[in-house]
């Protein structure tokens, strides 16, 4: 029984400390969870959030007016400005190394607002990765074993001592949890954020679909077999609308790189640099042809 009776202790010693710094978005059983991670700042996953007011739901029952501060939607990552009054802030180490594989961890939540969740569970598998809201590539994840309610999205993940772990984000089939990790890049997207800084990244305008499904269109129109992204749609005005790219075109290759993944289309969109230009290689039917794409690094389309 003593296991057992250590583990009852470790959940109640975390739900205490970390408990408080919990807290909940929306009301019932909507919106999702998020923790405090400093004086007036909680952090929650960018799903969550709808608009840029938000109502937060503390533990003690106080619920406060909020305001987003600032979103990283391919991080699956919001910051909200709130009063969190003396609530103790999680405490973490953004330049620990991954949990290992069998660590016991604890889970916490606070569903819409409904009252504090605490589980317990184990890291199941580390630098997990899965495809956050925009289709980007989120790596390093924690995948666990503690189970969570719908609502827990952007609760804490912490350690036995209730040292912050990252922020539960997904479920996966057979009820294992993904969880974004809070590593540096996790503690500098905050700091961003924060401030008011809004990622800037390269956008094509483009809803685009992978691979496999591209061949297979293309096979079923009886045009050559070819790897690349098929475009599916065009933003008005967008980088790719104004380049010429149009709905059906392949994308082949982005300046040196051949385009065989949605992973290699971000790759490269990745790094282009302020006011420069990228060259595409894209298949119409069965001509190959170049164009140059040019970005606001502002734009908010959805590759």
């Amino acid at each position: 029984m003593s296991t057992i009776t250590d583990l009852q202790d470790a959940i109640g010693t975390v739900a205490a400390a970390v408990g408080p710094a919990t807290v909940g978005f929306g009301r019932g059983w909507g919106r999702g969870s998020g923790v405090v991670v400093g004086q007036d700042r909680v952090v929650t996953n960018a799903h969550n959030l709808r608009s840029d007011d938000v109502t937060v739901a503390f533990d003690d029952g106080r619920r406060e007016r909020g305001r987003v501060a600032g979103v990283d939607a391919d991080l699956d990552l919001a910051v909200v400005e709130v009063p969190t009054g003396d609530t103790q802030a999680v405490s973490w180490d953004p330049d620990r190394t991954a949990p290992p594989l069998g660590s016991a961890v604890i889970a916490l939540a606070n569903p819409g607002g409904r009252g504090l969740r605490a589980t317990p569970g184990f890291v199941s598998a580390a630098n997990r990765s899965f495809r956050g809201p925009r289709g980007r590539r989120i790596t390093s994840a924690i995948e666990h074993t503690a189970p969570l309610p719908r609502g827990s999205g952007g609760g804490p993940l912490v350690d036995l001592d209730g040292k912050l772990l990252g922020l539960n984000a997904i479920r996966l089939d057979g009820g294992l949890i993904l969880a974004v990790p809070a590593n540096a890049a996790f503690a500098d997207a905050v700091e961003r954020l924060a401030r008011g800084e809004a990622p800037r990244r390269a956008r094509l305008g483009v809803a685009i679909a992978p691979a496999h499904v591209a061949r297979r269109l293309r096979r079923a129109v009886g045009l050559p077999d070819a790897a690349g992204v098929l475009v599916r749609s065009v933003s008005e005005s967008s980088p790719a609308a104004r380049a010429g790219i149009e709905r059906g075109d392949l994308i082949v290759r982005a300046g040196e790189e051949q385009i065989d993944g949605v992973d290699a289309l971000y790759r490269a969109l990745d790094s282009v640099a302020p006011d420069s230009a990228l060259e595409l290689g894209v298949v119409r039917g069965a001509e190959e042809r170049n164009v140059s794409v040019t970005f606001d690094l502002d734009a908010e389309e959805v590759a």
